[in-house]
């Protein structure tokens, strides 16, 4: 079957939004990607957008999307699968591709959160959960990830500040990265002295809400070669879900379908844990990026902390993790995540990361999670 590949990718900036609409949100990302591909819009066969449409006053987003970008009569349609909503969208682009129903397709992610306010933005979250048992009794996102942090502290013996280096080192290279929320470092006595959120998660343990937009065009392996001499192969692409129950779960300590879509997208490239040079994974809260370099082999079960303390996770170490901020500095509107990472990673295989850049990036992959890990997505990029 044909591969498929990255041929343009486009990124916004990530912030409080309020000079610009999400329509207009998302064509600061589709123009870069498409002027990145060097193509025009005739050369697309359809569009997908990334969105999760509690968050907008515009209902049946895709459509305004797409009259905006100009690209009507073409199909279009949305996904949604809470946090990975961009990464269902790439998925659902690359299956059309295999199906050979489309050859050329711009992927979108983009959300508008911060004309929501806090509270009304977790009980939306809240309810991502499972409704009837849990989110009735204040399961929010902090206190879901607030449990998976006590259960870890628990079995393994991580420790707070092994919480807090997370934040640390995604706040540096954050720094780092024009696109970013957060550009400032942070030091381990500024994490330990914020407020608590949901114990024992503080606020540095927790990313933030904004609003952004990202773009990859993805074109089948005969289209990609016309286009561009710089591909990004998607070689890996997996999901997988578990229950929506979080008390149903087998352990509270990793996300099973993070596990599970570790080992599927592994499999489907041909590739091992130690094959990735860089990743972005889903680091919506410190103890999450923790859980993921265990759940997707970068590290054995319950090493997670001292990994990221050794600095094994950082560009000189094992494996480089979250080196564009990760959610947590760059920022998290929902819809976009999934594509940012994306984009980051292709960014990094085609050698154009500046002062962020990994040495001799050839594979990569992201994490991207829905929920409390009731979905979530993996992808392993290659260049040739």
């Amino acid at each position: 079957m044909t591969r498929v590949g990255i041929v343009g990718i486009g990124h916004g900036v990530f912030g409080r939004r309020s000079d610009a609409t999400v329509q207009e949100l998302a064509f600061e990302a589709f123009k870069t990607a498409m002027d990145d591909a060097g193509i025009e819009r005739d050369a697309l066969d359809a569009s997908v957008i990334g969105s999760v449409p509690e968050y907008h006053k515009q209902r049946s987003l895709p459509g305004v999307v797409q009259e905006y970008l100009g690209l009507n009569p073409k199909p279009t349609w949305l996904t949604e699968v809470a946090c990975a909503s961009g990464s269902a969208a790439l998925r659902t682009a690359w299956m059309s591709i295999k199906a050979g129903v489309h050859e050329v397709v711009a992927v979108i992610g983009c959300q508008k959160m911060t004309e929501l306010s806090t509270p009304e933005i977790l009980a939306l979250m809240g309810r991502v959960g499972e409704v009837q048992w849990e989110s009735g009794f204040g399961t929010t996102f902090p206190a879901y990830y607030a449990l998976f942090a006590q259960r870890h502290m628990h079995e393994y013996g991580t420790t707070r500040e092994q919480l807090f280096e997370v934040a640390i080192k995604n706040h540096y290279y954050g720094a780092r990265n024009p696109n970013a929320l957060f550009q400032k470092e942070i030091t381990l006595e500024k994490a330990a002295a914020s407020e608590e959120v949901a114990a024992p998660l503080q606020v540095y343990d927790c990313c933030a809400n904004a609003d952004g937009a990202a773009c990859v065009i993805v074109a089948s392996e005969e289209r990609a070669k016309e286009i561009s001499d710089n591909i990004v192969w998607l070689d890996g692409m997996a999901c997988a879900t578990a229950s929506m129950s979080v008390l149903r779960r087998p352990h509270l300590t990793g996300l099973p379908s993070a596990e599970k879509a570790g080992a599927d997208a592994y499999a489907m490239a041909g590739v091992g844990p130690d094959d990735i040079k860089v990743a972005d994974v889903h680091d919506c809260f410190t103890i999450a990026e923790i859980m993921a370099y265990e759940d997707l082999g970068f590290c054995g079960k319950g090493e997670g902390g001292r990994f990221v303390a050794d600095h094994q996770t950082y560009i000189e170490g094992k494996v480089a993790v979250n080196v564009d901020g990760g959610l947590k500095a760059k920022g998290h509107p929902i819809g976009a995540t999934g594509i940012s990472m994306t984009y980051e990673i292709a960014r990094q295989l085609r050698g154009e990361a500046g002062e962020r850049q990994v040495p001799d990036a050839d594979v990569g992959l992201t994490h991207n999670v829905g929920g409390i890990g009731q979905y979530c997505f993996v992808q392993v990029m290659k260049r040739d």
